[in-house]
Formats: C-alpha cells, structure tokens, sequence
C-alpha cells in the first residue's frame, strides 16, 4: 500500500516523533516526509488486508498526532528501481 499521512500540526516535535515511528517500523518499508497535500508517504507491506487492518489500529488510530490517513492499493509493480540517471562528470567539467 502507498499512504498518505497529514499530521495535525507541523511541529519538529511531532515530526521527528513520527521519523521515529516509521523507522522502528518493520511494515513501513520506505517513508518519505514530503510537501503537498500530505506530510508523509510511506510505503507498506502487509500479508494480507487484515493484517493491514490491525497495522493501522496500532499505527494510526493510536497516535494522537495523526490528523488522516489516505491508503492506495498497489494493484501492479509496473517499474521498481533506485537508480538516479546521474551523469558523470567530463574531464572538462572537472578543470
């Protein structure tokens, strides 16, 4: 699942509470804090939509800091990667 996370209020605080949370979490396989219509996307793994269910009992609904939570189902991987295209420097560029 990708979701989109607000938060109630934008305070380091409660940011770097919620970093926290993400990164001891063994379902949420890549967080990002980002700008937008949300304060995070996280990516989640579940085995099943149950499990789904009770990660967002204990993830979500349990944290006061937590203003909504928008869930979009993956329905295919079409590309997955983490190359950057990043061109390598010339010799003229390094001169």
């Amino acid at each position: 699942m990708l979701v989109l996370v607000s938060l109630e209020r934008e305070r380091s605080d409660i940011i770097d509470r919620f970093k926290k949370a993400i990164k001891s979490s063994a379902e949420v396989v890549n967080g990002f804090y980002v700008t937008g219509d949300a304060d995070f996307v996280l990516y989640i793994t579940a085995r099943t939509m149950e499990d789904y269910e009770q990660f967002t009992r204990r993830f979500f609904y349990e944290n006061p800091d937590i203003k909504g939570v928008k869930t979009m189902v993956i329905m295919d991987r079409v590309k997955a990667g983490f190359a950057v295209p990043i061109e390598a420097p010339s010799e003229d560029q390094l001169k």
